[in-house]
């Protein structure tokens, strides 16, 4: 899915969703769907098919399409509600279909009577053959690409995308593969690889596990134009469709995995956004009080502090502007404070394993600067390292790796119910809980749990 902002002439504001009717307060200028659509409509020259003035009549002419040349041959059938009045469908309570005759009081359970939509009554299977995947892989594309969800994300990220507390696990496109096939593409964890089809291509950091199967990489669905620069995953899938569903073969697509060459990783915090992006990739990443964008490019400018400034739109020259720069090492990193509170902080460096971004992230919900924050402020990390408490695993308690990896070790926590009680993590939506797991495992196993 493309941005919707490469193809909008204007915006118009919507409304919440339309499943509690008219009790929404709308905000400012904001319509109904139903408004916008139709007035859309009109105004292309279709007044009379679109004339609607409430729900309600969308509603009743829902209702007798749905009984239309029905006659029993479909399940849902609610013509029996198409002659409400206004006053009825205000008052209408839920209740399930069919509905097919006014005062019908719904049915209780669909097909109870053991009758099917068939003129015999009777169920009917759809015998499918299965079938090999139409394109197979081969000695240019080695590699089985599959598509699916990450953890706290949902479709595109047209929602979800807007909370920090979910971005915060999973806040940038990867590409997921077995270390042993890594290394047969000579890349390593952390680094970008560039997945190419034959339709397409896409940019993501590639993470190593023992739980993808070999053969395969998987790739995240939810990333698009408006989020990064690269990493619409949908441009890579193949175009062969199930001949009875439709679906697409998403789970199957040759491709190759190759470096992604860069000569400098970073990441910048802000409170406003960058003003240019015209490195080789980056990533948006929305938090709470600051946008995080990851970055890595190709040219290396000769004067890191002045595309600094720019990018940061520092325009005063007599701003708190903290730098640090080594440029044999290609090291960079700066910070831009206001008012005594971190405004933006910029990490550039020849190699991706930078600070964790936790504790700087964490800097930006306070009001005013401590000298120690300054103080550990281009270092990326506090001046007490246990005050860092790693990526998040637990989003909705804000429970970071190092402090599930230290009161595992430390705390004698043997499983994931010890871990509940001691650090809340796990007790909500329960949806981190194998990541905990797999963290115990790690500590059992003497295994680096950070």
């Amino acid at each position: 899915m493309r941005s919707l902002r490469s193809a909008a002439h204007l915006y118009l504001a919507a409304g919440p969703r339309g499943d509690t009717g008219d009790r929404h307060r709308f905000c400012g200028e904001a319509r109904p769907d139903w408004w916008i659509i139709s007035q859309i409509a009109q105004r292309l020259g279709h007044r009379a098919a679109f004339a609607y003035e409430h729900p309600h009549q969308i509603f009743v002419e829902h209702a007798a399409l749905s009984g239309i040349d029905n006659h029993g041959a479909r399940a849902f059938d609610i013509s029996g509600l198409a002659n409400l009045t206004l006053a009825e469908y205000d008052a209408l309570e839920p209740l399930r279909w069919p509905v097919p005759a006014r005062g019908h009081p719904g049915t209780q359970r669909l097909l109870r009577d053991g009758r099917f939509q068939f003129a015999d009554g009777r169920a009917r299977f759809v015998a499918t053959v299965p079938r090999e995947p139409t394109h197979r892989t081969d000695a240019e594309y080695p590699w089985v690409l599959n598509t699916g969800r990450v953890r706290d994300q949902w479709h595109t990220m047209t929602r979800t995308g807007y909370a920090p507390r979910l971005t915060g696990h999973t806040p940038e496109p990867y590409v997921e593969m077995h270390p042993q096939d890594a290394l047969l593409t000579g890349s390593r964890s952390g680094e970008l690889v560039r997945v190419s089809t034959r339709w397409g291509s896409m940019i993501g950091r590639l993470r190593l596990s023992g739980e993808v199967r070999r053969g395969t990489v998987f790739v995240p669905i939810h990333w698009n134009d408006a989020y990064a620069s690269d990493a619409r995953v949908g441009a890579l899938v193949n175009p062969v469709v199930d001949p009875v569903s439709g679906e697409p073969e998403l789970k199957h697509t040759p491709a190759r995995i190759a470096p992604f060459i860069v000569s400098w990783h970073g990441f910048v915090l802000s409170r406003k956004p960058l003003a240019r992006l015209d490195m080789t990739w980056w990533t948006l990443v929305r938090g709470k009080n600051f946008l995080r964008y990851e970055l890595a490019g190709r040219r290396v400018y000769r004067e890191w502090s002045t595309w600094a400034r720019q990018a940061l739109q520092v325009r005063d020259l007599e701003a708190d502007w903290i730098e640090y720069s080594d440029p044999a090492a290609g090291v960079y990193r700066a910070a831009l404070l206001e008012q005594g509170r971190i405004a933006a902080c910029l990490f550039i460096s020849p190699r991706p394993d930078l600070p964790e971004r936790s504790w700087l992230a964490g800097l930006f919900a306070k009001p005013r600067l401590e000298d120690t924050d300054r103080a550990g402020l281009l270092m990326g990390r506090p001046a007490e390292r246990r005050a860092d408490t790693g990526p998040v695993v637990c989003a909705c308690f804000g429970v970071g790796r190092r402090v599930l990896c230290d009161a595992i070790a430390t705390g004698d926590l043997a499983t994931v119910t010890e871990i509940g009680r001691a650090l809340r993590a796990g007790t909500r939506c329960g949806s981190c809980v194998p990541e905990i797991k797999s963290l115990i495992e790690d500590v059992r196993a003497g295994r680096q749990c950070e």
